[in-house]
């Protein structure tokens, strides 16, 4: 679940960068889709704050 969540998280990362220079790829997408996505990088979001700690060999030393 770790690495399908950070996955998510990359990809909604760089969906952003790429929305800050005009480039935005949700706006080719359906509606539904794109609610999707936004949903799903957001629940991977509330999952790593949560559970980052027990992945992260840097993380777990704090």
């Amino acid at each position: 679940m770790h690495k399908f969540t950070f996955i998510l998280l990359i990809i909604g990362g760089l969906a952003w960068l790429l929305e800050a220079f005009g480039y935005g790829i949700v706006n080719y997408l359906p509606a539904t889709l794109t609610m999707i996505v936004y949903i799903l990088v957001g629940l991977s979001a509330i999952y790593e704050i949560f559970d980052h700690k027990n992945y992260c060999k840097h993380c777990a030393k704090m």
